[in-house]
């Protein structure tokens, strides 16, 4: 990984943890569409990702986390490709978390494993984009 790479990746993070919720929440939105946050949010209607975004109500701490975790990830992408792009990673089966989604394996899976997978799986990504 070349060192611009890795200030992206550092960046990526400290924006995942310093962003308060609803920022959190617009600037993933924006990457991914309210669709697919809901996805990974776990919940049915995109009103209340709107609502997270608005301020209007508070996701769970673990789907706050499963959300920090996806901006993280959404943002290195970023970094390199357009949103349309890092959206497909996301909806699309990856051989690096055993032809799962990355966004169903950031939603069900156990945070702690499958979040550092899907970190990894986005970096081996983003570095074979070189």
């Amino acid at each position: 990984m070349t060192s611009v790479a890795a200030r992206g990746g550092l960046k990526a993070h400290q924006d995942s943890v310093r962003l308060p919720a609803p920022r959190l929440v617009q600037a993933l939105r924006d990457l991914l569409g309210a669709r697919l946050v809901a996805y990974i949010g776990s919940v049915k209607e995109t009103r209340a990702v709107r609502q997270w975004a608005d301020d209007e109500r508070k996701p769970s701490e673990e789907v706050l986390l499963r959300l920090r975790a996806a901006y993280q990830i959404a943002a290195l992408l970023a970094e390199k490709d357009a949103p349309a792009v890092v959206q497909a990673w996301f909806q699309g089966m990856n051989p690096q978390l055993d032809d799962l989604s990355p966004a169903r394996v950031l939603r069900e899976g156990n945070l702690d494993e499958t979040g550092a997978r899907a970190l990894a799986a986005a970096r081996a990504f983003a570095s074979s984009g070189q």
